[in-house]
Order: C-alpha cells, then structure tokens, then sequence
C-alpha cells in the first residue's frame, strides 16, 4: 500500500518526507495510457505536489504544479489536497524517447527547457503563486530550485519512478528533506553527507516499508515520526462542475454549439471522464446562461 511518514530529525533541526507511491503512479499511467517516460514525468510531479500539499493549512485548499516545456511532452499539471489525494495529466502522453545517456528515462529531455509555477490556494482573497525556470526539467531538482528561491526553503529533494518492460509503475517514491530555521551545523553536515545516498530513491524502497527506509537512511539523525498518510489519484469532477463550465462559456458559444453540433461531450483532463450532453440539455444550460 502507498504511504507517506513525515518525521523529524535531531531534535526537530529538521524534517523529512518519505513517499511511496507506485499505486499513485499507476492509477495515472492507466487513467491516461501514459509512455513509461510520462509515467516517470507526472509520476515525479504527482508524488512531490502530494508531500508539498500537506503542508497547506486550510484543509480545503490546493496546491497545483504546472510544468511548461518546449520539449515533446509539452508540459504536465497536477493538482494536490492536504488530505493525499492528487490528480494530473501531460499534454502529450504517447511521447517516446531512447534512454539518457545514464541509461535512465529521459525525463528532461521530454520536458525541455520551460517554467515551473506553484500555485497554493487555501481561501485567501488571493492565492500565493511562484514561478521559476526549470533546472533541468528532472522535476525533482526543478522542486528543489523553487523552493529555495521562491520559498527560501532549501532542502533536499529525491524524486524516482521505475517502470517494468510493459509499461507498469514497479515503484515510485520520493524524498524531501528540509533543515529548519537554528538547524545545527552539525546535523547541515550529516544532510550533506547523506544526499547523494538519496538520489536514487526509486531503488530505496525495493524490498522496503517506509518505516524501514526512514530507520534505514535517517535512523543516526533520531528520526522521530510525526505521521503517516496515504496518497491516491482522485478526481473531484462531476457533471454539475461541468455545467458550470459549459454556462460560463456565454450564450453565445453554447447556441453556437447547438447549431453546429446539436450536442456536446466534454472530456475531463484530469480523470478522462466524458460528460455528454444532449440538444436538450444545452437548451436549458443555454436559458441557465441568458439569466
């Protein structure tokens, strides 16, 4: 089963997530028949907005990641709540390419070069919004540049999804890892000293639990855990949402829907459920939008 256990670690100089999402990354491979390179690029962003997303205090609020890049995969948004859930898509999900030159999938080179904007909403008039030029288009190093530059959050991030020849998630999990304001150079030296053991992480849960991957990598640092939750891709679209999308379009794109269609499906992005609506139906979104 997927979890995630925040602790914190010598004496509360620091805190660290661990996630282990291989079903997370699954569900969205299936969900929108993804190349194993998107797998690993929405599987990444899904796992990271989900750590990120349970910080947020409002329980009502969101996060949402969006990565913009010129290379074949377009770009990918996913969108997190502070209960674990988490949805997303890539604009161009079929992109194949040949491995890096690590033998790994070559996730930067289907993003490109590009942009990563956060956006947290937890019911302010207005949401708080940061945008930095993507590193590498790796997403765990673009994470971990946003955060220090637009959160003034330096840390440690490890993201990995590993993918069997036909395409199916094997395992996917991710590391953050942040020193906290007075944290001791003592324990700064031991995180230093301990990143790159972290960089492969998708390899660090093989054979094992969260727990023991916690004890295993950040046992020496007293790690103490703080709680446990568990992730999951879950789509919050309905119909009723949809006929508010559709009445804000104006009367005049619906009519022209009816003359030229006589009936509309509309296809959620995120879950690729499709919502269809009769000649009917539209005439009464249509008196919906001319009140």
């Amino acid at each position: 089963m997927d979890k995630i256990i925040s602790a914190s670690l010598a004496g509360g100089d620091a805190v660290v997530m661990l996630a282990h999402g291989p079903e997370l990354c699954e569900r969205a491979r299936q969900i929108h028949g993804l190349s194993p390179v998107a797998t690993a690029a929405l599987g990444r962003t899904l796992i990271m907005s989900v750590m990120m997303a349970r910080s947020l205090k409002n329980e009502s609020g969101s996060l949402s990641a969006t990565i913009k890049g010129n290379g074949p995969l377009g770009g990918l948004v996913t969108v997190a709540y502070p209960d674990g859930t988490a949805k997303g898509y890539v604009n161009n999900p079929d992109v194949e390419l040949p491995l890096n030159g690590r033998g790994k999938l070559d996730v930067g080179g289907a993003i490109g070069e590009g942009t990563l904007t956060v956006i947290k909403d937890i019911g302010m008039k207005k949401p708080y919004v940061g945008k930095v030029e993507l590193k590498s288009g790796e997403i765990a190093e673009d994470f971990a540049w946003y955060l220090a530059l637009s959160e003034q959050k330096p840390g440690i991030v490890s993201l990995g999804v590993r993918v069997d020849t036909d395409g199916s998630v094997l395992d996917a999990g991710g590391v953050w890892v942040q020193p906290l304001p007075g944290c001791k150079e003592t324990t700064l030296d031991s995180l230093e000293a301990i990143a790159p053991l972290l960089s492969n992480v998708s390899n660090l849960f093989e054979g094992h639990t969260v727990e023991e991957v916690l004890d295993n990598e950040f046992g020496f640092l007293d790690a103490q855990v703080l709680e446990t939750f568990v992730p999951a891709f879950r789509c919050d679209c309905s119909r009723e949402r949809i006929e508010q999308v559709l009445i804000s379009m104006g009367e005049a794109e619906i009519r022209d829907i009816l003359e030229k269609q006589g009936e509309a499906e509309v296809t959620c992005h995120f879950c690729r459920e499709a919502y269809k609506f009769s000649g009917p139906e539209l005439e009464a979104l249509l008196a919906s939008a001319k009140s």
